[in-house]
């Protein structure tokens, strides 16, 4: 396994391990309990699907199973934000989520990209 599959493989783990730990303590009232729901699907469903296309059975269902991945990286980033906006997690339980869902957005970008660029055949020399 190249590195930067490695380190996806392992920071989006670790980034579920938090988003449980997260979640644990997001269980006051209702309103915390369902956004705490919303978080623990999308944030774990991240290094689920990474851990996916390991095995994809192509180059295309690997690119499938990472863009879903990045799909549901997106939308994390949307609960992180909308859980410190409301002021139910700390400036540091913010900036650590949200660094971590940035890396794992880029980084998931940029395997995309270059998958879809070996996806395509080579050009013919003219």
């Amino acid at each position: 396994m190249n590195p930067t599959a490695e380190a996806l493989r392992q920071r989006s783990f670790d980034f579920s391990v938090r988003i449980v730990a997260l979640t644990r303590l997001l269980s006051q009232s209702q309103t915390e309990r369902v956004l705490a729901t919303q978080i623990l699907r999308s944030g774990t469903s991240i290094g689920a699907n990474i851990r996916e296309a390991q095995f994809a059975q192509s180059k295309a269902d690997f690119v499938s199973k990472l863009s879903i991945a990045l799909k549901e990286a997106s939308e994390t980033q949307y609960w992180v934000d909308l859980l410190s906006a409301s002021g139910l997690v700390t400036k540091d339980q913010f900036d650590l989520l949200k660094a971590d869902a940035d890396w794992l957005v880029g980084t998931l970008v940029n395997v995309i990209k270059s998958s879809k660029r070996n996806l395509r055949p080579p050009q013919a020399a003219i």
